[in-house]
């Protein structure tokens, strides 16, 4: 059995264990025997597990609750800085899955709909003469400028501390899109960060 079907096997046991304990209504971590567990998550993480490799940082929740959290390798080569449970990842692009998500749940709670102008929430945001909705920005639709390439047209650095607030003040000095919105489809990290602006003001009307 090679190194990958050892793996899938691990896992696959400890999806079923957590599922059988939700069944039978009883308590997850009794069940899931978190020496097991670790014991299986470091053979996963054995070639990570080394100061001089670049790690990672894995967890174990169940009902909301954390049963196991490690950290493997190294955070900071440089510096020799271990992967601990608390270590802060650059996320990146991983965090769109998670901001459309966002937006998804309130809509289904009514508070807002996808076809929604992006302007009745970011009234900051340039009337450019046609509708940009919150889709047209989650499916990178919308025809607005990327915001690392207006970063970097008015001298941003990408090492630089960038905020929204910084994103926000170059997209208001925007006169026009790349497109009509809707009608082509143009990778756009602007769109994202808009669109967690209108997260983060429909949570702090609706806390």
């Amino acid at each position: 059995m090679n190194q990958l079907q050892k793996h899938f096997r691990f896992l696959l046991f400890l999806f079923l264990t957590a599922n059988t304990a939700i069944i039978s209504g009883q308590s997850a971590q009794p069940k899931m025997e978190v020496a097991y567990v670790e014991a299986g998550i470091d053979q996963i993480f054995v070639d990570f597990d080394d100061i001089q490799k670049p790690g990672a940082a894995v967890a174990v929740v169940r009902d909301g609750e954390i049963i196991f959290k490690k950290g493997y390798g190294s955070a900071n080569l440089e510096y020799d800085i271990p992967v601990s449970p608390t270590t802060v990842f650059h996320v990146a692009s991983v965090s769109k899955q998670f901001t459309v998500f966002a937006i998804l749940l309130l809509e289904e709670k009514a508070m807002l709909s996808l076809d929604d102008d992006i302007r009745k929430y970011l009234p900051e945001v340039p009337d450019f003469g046609e509708l940009i909705t919150l889709r047209h920005l989650a499916t990178h639709t919308s025809g607005m400028r990327d915001q690392w390439d207006l970063l970097a047209m008015a001298g941003w650095r990408f090492d630089d501390v960038i905020t929204k607030e910084h994103i926000l003040k170059l997209v208001g000095k925007q006169k026009e899109l790349n497109f009509k919105p809707g009608e082509q489809y143009l990778y756009c990290n602007t769109g994202f960060t808009l669109l967690a602006e209108v997260v983060a003001r429909k949570k702090s009307l609706h806390p």
